[in-house]
């Protein structure tokens, strides 16, 4: 039987991670999530994100929505957008974490896939993979090396530490029409 992978995306995560350890941000996603499922049957990926409010940055906000336009076209791209607040000037994603938890695990539950990639070093999701590997579930970890939680490699069954030589050919390249 062909194993089935679901890929959860923590956008803001994976945006600062690649913006700290390898100072550029814009991934062919396409590409990238082709290269991270390999030879297995990708069911689907799940990407969230939050939009900035658009009074606060209109500018940010416009090149947000450009992208999260743009990955609604990528093949088999499910986007989830959440609220970006300011509080005491930091900036903080609303619920999209616990959006992501349990959307991994209620297709865990339903058997929608085999193997959850979580490409995210947030720590705070240790919880949720520990509960979709008692479901009978494998889950990998992709992260970058300066931001992973060392307790979620350590409870996940693979980790993957993005590093230049898996990324080079993932990159957008200079001059190609921007997508995600």
């Amino acid at each position: 039987m062909e194993e089935r992978v679901a890929i959860f995306i923590d956008g803001g995560n994976l945006y600062h991670c690649l913006k700290k350890d390898f100072l550029r941000t814009k991934l062919n996603f396409e590409k990238f999530t082709r290269k991270i499922v390999g030879d297995r049957r990708l069911f689907r990926v799940y990407y969230y994100a939050a939009l900035p409010k658009q009074k606060d940055d209109p500018e940010k906000y416009v090149a947000q929505q450009r992208f999260l336009d743009a990955l609604d076209h990528v093949p088999y791209f499910d986007v989830h957008i959440g609220k970006l607040i300011v509080h005491d000037g930091v900036k903080k994603e609303l619920g999209l974490d616990v959006q992501l938890a349990v959307d991994m695990l209620e297709m865990a539950y339903t058997d929608a896939y085999d193997t959850a990639i979580l490409v995210s070093g947030d720590g705070d999701m240790a919880s949720a993979v520990s509960a979709v590997k008692r479901l009978g579930k494998h889950v990998e970890n992709v992260t970058t090396p300066s931001t992973s939680s060392d307790h979620l490699r350590k409870i996940c069954d693979r980790v993957l530490i993005l590093d230049n030589d898996f990324l080079n050919d993932c990159w957008e390249e200079v001059g190609e029409k921007p997508s995600p």
